[in-house]
């Protein structure tokens, strides 16, 4: 699965702020000539990853 792939299958479990600052930076690179399989759409998976792990430390 790419990186991009995975921030589509987790997105449903950020806050809606942080997803779209994520959708606006990858819509920017692809636009830019990057590809779906770059590091920096890893970097992106990164702190997306955070959100989801923070989440599941907090009692809600």
């Amino acid at each position: 699965m790419s990186p991009l792939q995975e921030v589509i299958q987790i997105s449903n479990k950020l806050p809606v702020a942080v997803l779209k600052d994520i959708n606006q930076r990858i819509g920017d690179w692809l636009a830019s000539g990057g590809n779906e399989d770059d590091p920096y759409i890893e970097q992106q998976l990164r702190f997306a990853r955070r959100f989801v792990d923070e989440d599941k430390g907090c009692d809600r």
